[in-house]
C-alpha cells in the first residue's frame, strides 16, 4: 500500500495526580478552533477516504440494499390522543419525517384507521415537516415535539448544529402561523402544563447538564421564570406530566440517587413539592394512579431492593406507603405506568425485557398480574405509544432479532391482541431461514454472560463474525430487527453481542460488577465470548471483528490493548478512549455527573491507578494490533473528537504491526452522527464494508484489501 498516513505533531504536555506524570504529547488536538487541528483532521478524513476507495462498489451495493428492503413511503400507525389521530409520514426521497394528524371520526371506537400512504386522508393536517425546518442544514436533529392537552399548539425545538443545544417554537395549530415566542439555548425536551399555555422546559450549564426547570407563558410577552435549579453538579434533572395530566413532576437524578418533586398540572404557577428526600444510594421513580377513587403515587425504588421494589402510598403522605412487588434477586424492576383501571409493570427476566397487566379492583385493590407472552424466546416486549389516561386499548411492541417490529393494540378486558402493524421488509425476506440463539460464556471469574447470536441457517462454520458490545450505564443490548443487518448477515457473518457487566441484561448487580473499581469486568467478559466463540468453532481470529460505541468505543479500546490477537479488526465508534483526562477535568461536559460510574480520580488516588491501568490512551504499547477504525464527530459533546484523534495518533506512533489505523470525522455531527435516514444508511455502508472486509478479505476486495487487511502495509 502507497498510501501514507497523517502524523500527528507531538507537543509534551505534563499531567500530574497522586504522585504519578503523565507525558501526553497529542492533547493539543483539543483545540478546535486552531486551524492546524482542523488540517490534521481533514487530513486524516482524506487518508481515510483514499484508504476505503476500494470498498466503493461495495459500499454502494449495501446501500441499495437497505434501500431497496425499506419502504420509504410509509406511514406509522396512528396513535390517537384526545380526538385526534396523530402518526408520522416518510416519502421516497427525503431525509426526515413528516408529522400529521387526522380528526377521529367516532369518539367511541378506538381502532386506529387504515390510512393509505398512498392516497389523500380527509382532515388531514400537517403538524411538522422536518424536512423542511432542515432545508439549508447539513445536520438536523428534533428535540421536542409535543401538543397542547387540547390540540391547538404545538411545541417544538430543534438543533441544527449537533451540539445538543436546541431551538424551541411554538405554533398554533388552529392558524397554521408561528407565535413569536422562540427560546434559544435549551435541552432537548418540554412537558405542557394542563391549561394549555404553560410550558416546562430545561437549559443546560456549560457542562452540557441539564440544571434548570423553567416555566413560559406562551404569548405573555414575559421572561420565562425559574422554577427549580440543580445546584449539585453530579445530578442531571428533567420534566414531566403524568398520564392523568393531573401531576408534574421534576426529577433530579446522578447515576446512583433521585429525588423527585410534584406539583398540580392545572395550576399555572404551582409549587413543587418533594415526595421522596434525597438519601445518598437511593434511587426511586414516581407515577400517578387512582386506586379506589384515591389519588396514589406508585413509587418503584431500590431502598433495601437491589433489584428494586414496587410501593404505593397516598399523595398527601408519600411516606406512609404499602408494598405491592416485593424485591427478588432474578427479576429487575424497571418501570410502571399507570391507566384508568389498571397498570404495566416492564421487568426483566432471564436477560430479556417483559412486561405484565395489572387490573385495578373497585374496591381498592389490585388483581391478579397477567404476562404478555411471545412466540420467540428472544423476543424485546413493551410499551407502544399510549398517552391516554382512559383508554380500552393499550398499545404493545414487540420485536426480536430476526422478526421485524410488530405494533399490536391490546384489549384491556378481553385480552384479545390484535396486530395493527409489521415493519415492512421488502423483497424475499423470510425470518424462518435465520436463526437467532442464546449462548453463554464463562468469564475469568466464574460468571456466566449471555450471548446473542444471529445468523442465516444453514451458514458453514467457523464463519466472519461481528461481536458487538457497549457494557455501561445498566443499558441493556436487548433484541432488536434491523434491516441494515440483514447485508451482513446474507454475505454469511454472524452477528453476535456479549451482554456484558456494566449493562442491566441481568439485573441490578449485574451493572454494579461493571463499574468503578469493577470495570475490568466489562472487558473481560468481552474478550472470555470472543474466546468462547473462537472454541466453539463458531470463527477464528482471523475472521472475528468488534464493533462498539461511545462507551462501547472504551470497551473497544480496552480490548484492543488487552487481547489484540483475537480479532482482524475494531470498528470504535465515538469511542471514549482518553477517558481518564476525561475524568479529571471537571471542567468538561459531563465529567461530574460521570464520577458516579466510573469513579473520582481527581480526589481518589485509587480510583486514579484502576482507571489508568485501563483507559486506552495511556495503555497504548509497543505490540501488533489488529486494523482499527474509529469514528468521530466534531460537534460532540459528549465524547469529544480529541479522544479518537489522540487515540489514533498514539497507536500509529507505538504499534509494531503494519495494520491501518483509520480516523474519519464527521465535521457536521454530534453525538448521534450524522443526520438524514439517507446518510444514515451510506454511513453503516461504510461502517457494513470496512468489517466485512476486514473479517473476510478473501471475498471482500481486490489486492488492496488484502494489504490493508492481510499483512504489513507496501
Amino acid at each position: 500500500m502507497s498510501l501514507k498516513p497523517p502524523v500527528a505533531k507531538r507537543a509534551n504536555h505534563r499531567r500530574e495526580h497522586h504522585g504519578d506524570v503523565f507525558i501526553d504529547p497529542y492533547e493539543w488536538l483539543r483545540d478546535k478552533d486552531d486551524p492546524e487541528v482542523i488540517a490534521h483532521l481533514e487530513a486524516e478524513n482524506a487518508y481515510t477516504a483514499e484508504a476505503t476507495a476500494h470498498l466503493e462498489p461495495l459500499r454502494q451495493k449495501i446501500f441499495d440494499e437497505i434501500k431497496a428492503r425499506t419502504k420509504e413511503t410509509d406511514l406509522s400507525v396512528p396513535m390517537r390522543r384526545e380526538l385526534w389521530w396523530y402518526y408520522a409520514r416518510s416519502f421516497e426521497g427525503k431525509q426526515y419525517a413528516v408529522h400529521c394528524r387526522c380528526p377521529v371520526t367516532d369518539p367511541d371506537d378506538w381502532t386506529p384507521p387504515k390510512l393509505d400512504e398512498h392516497t389523500e386522508i380527509p382532515g388531514e393536517q400537517v403538524l411538522l415537516d422536518e424536512n423542511v425546518e432542515a432545508d439549508g442544514h447539513d445536520y438536523f436533529a428534533l428535540g421536542a415535539a409535543t401538543v397542547t392537552l387540547d390540540g391547538s399548539v404545538l411545541a417544538y425545538s430543534v438543533d441544527t448544529k449537533g451540539d445538543e443545544r436546541y431551538t424551541l417554537r411554538f405554533k398554533d395549530l388552529r392558524t397554521g402561523k408561528l407565535y413569536e415566542d422562540t427560546i434559544t439555548g435549551i435541552g432537548a425536551g418540554a412537558t405542557w402544563a394542563a391549561d394549555n399555555r404553560t410550558l416546562y422546559y430545561t437549559t443546560v450549564d456549560d457542562a452540557w447538564r441539564p440544571d434548570t426547570v423553567w416555566r413560559h407563558r406562551l404569548g405573555s410577552g414575559l421572561p420565562a421564570e425559574r422554577v427549580y435549579h440543580e445546584a449539585d453538579e453530579r445530578f442531571w434533572i428533567g420534566i414531566g406530566r403524568s398520564r392523568s395530566n393531573k401531576y408534574l413532576f421534576i426529577a433530579s437524578g446522578s447515576a446512583v440517587t433521585t429525588e423527585v418533586r410534584y406539583a398540580d398540572a392545572t395550576d399555572p404557577h404551582a409549587e413543587f413539592t418533594t415526595v421522596w428526600g434525597r438519601r445518598d444510594l437511593v434511587e426511586y421513580s414516581v407515577e400517578h394512579a387512582v386506586v379506589g377513587g384515591e389519588d396514589r403515587f406508585l413509587i418503584l425504588h431500590n431502598d433495601g431492593a437491589e433489584n428494586f421494589a414496587l410501593v404505593d402510598a397516598p399523595v398527601n403522605d408519600p411516606n406512609d406507603f404499602r408494598p405491592l412487588i416485593a424485591h427478588r434477586d432474578d427479576v429487575r424492576l424497571d418501570a410502571v405506568d399507570a391507566f384508568d383501571g389498571f397498570l404495566v409493570v416492564s421487568y426483566r427476566s432471564d436477560a430479556l425485557p417483559k412486561i405484565q397487566l395489572w387490573p385495578i379492583n373497585a374496591n381498592g385493590g389490585y388483581g391478579r398480574a397477567e404476562e404478555l407472552t411471545f412466540e420467540s424466546e428472544l423476543t424485546a416486549a413493551g410499551l407502544g405509544g399510549n398517552p391516554n389516561w382512559s383508554t380500552p386499548k393499550l398499545r404493545i411492541a414487540a420485536t426480536s432479532f430476526v422478526i421485524p417490529a410488530r405494533v399490536y393494540d391490546l384489549d384491556v378486558v378481553t385480552g384479545e391482541r390484535t396486530l395493527l402493524r409489521e415493519q415492512p421488509v421488502l423483497g424475499d425476506y423470510r425470518p424462518e431461514e435465520y436463526v437467532e440463539r442464546r449462548d453463554w460464556a464463562i468469564a475469568p471469574d466464574g460468571a456466566r454472560v449471555p450471548i446473542s447470536i444471529i445468523h442465516r441457517a444453514g451458514l458453514q462454520f467457523p464463519a466472519p463474525t461481528l461481536l458487538y458490545g457497549y457494557g455501561a450505564y445498566e443499558a441493556c443490548e436487548d433484541p432488536r430487527f434491523s434491516i441494515a443487518r440483514l447485508s451482513l448477515l446474507d454475505r454469511g457473518m454472524v452477528f453476535a453481542i456479549a451482554h456484558v457487566r456494566g449493562g442491566g441484561e441481568l439485573g441490578r448487580p449485574w451493572y454494579e460488577h461493571g463499574k468503578m473499581l469493577e470495570k475490568r469486568n466489562t472487558f473481560t467478559d468481552f474478550i472470555a465470548v470472543a474466546q468462547h466463540l473462537i472454541a466453539g468453532d463458531i470463527t477464528r481470529p482471523q475472521n472475528l471483528v468488534a464493533l462498539g460505541g461511545s462507551a462501547g468505543g472504551l470497551l473497544m479500546g480496552a480490548v484492543a490493548n488487552m487481547a489484540p490477537h483475537l480479532f482482524a479488526g475494531i470498528l470504535a465508534q465515538v469511542p471514549f478512549v482518553d477517558a481518564l483526562t476525561t475524568i479529571l477535568d471537571p471542567s468538561l461536559p459531563l465529567t461530574v455527573t460521570e464520577w458516579d460510574e466510573w469513579g473520582n480520580p481527581l480526589e481518589d488516588p485509587e480510583v486514579y491507578r484502576y482507571m489508568k491501568s485501563y483507559t486506552p490512551y495511556e495503555n497504548v504499547t509497543a505490540q501488533d494490533y489488529p486494523a482499527i477504525l474509529a469514528m468521530t464527530s466534531l460537534n460532540d459533546t459528549r465524547v469529544y473528537y480529541v479522544e479518537p484523534a489522540k487515540w489514533v495518533a498514539a497507536l500509529r506512533h507505538i504499534k509494531t504491526d503494519g495494520h491501518p489505523v483509520l480516523l474519519k470525522t464527521e465535521m457536521t455531527a454530534g453525538h448521534g452522527g450524522i443526520s438524514g435516514r439517507y446518510e444514515r444508511w451510506k454511513e453503516a455502508a461504510f461502517q457494513y464494508a470496512w468489517l466485512l472486509a476486514a473479517a473476510d478479505p478473501d471475498n471482500y476486495g481486490s489486492g488492496q484489501v488484502d494489504s490493508l487487511f492481510g499483512g504489513p502495509d507496501t
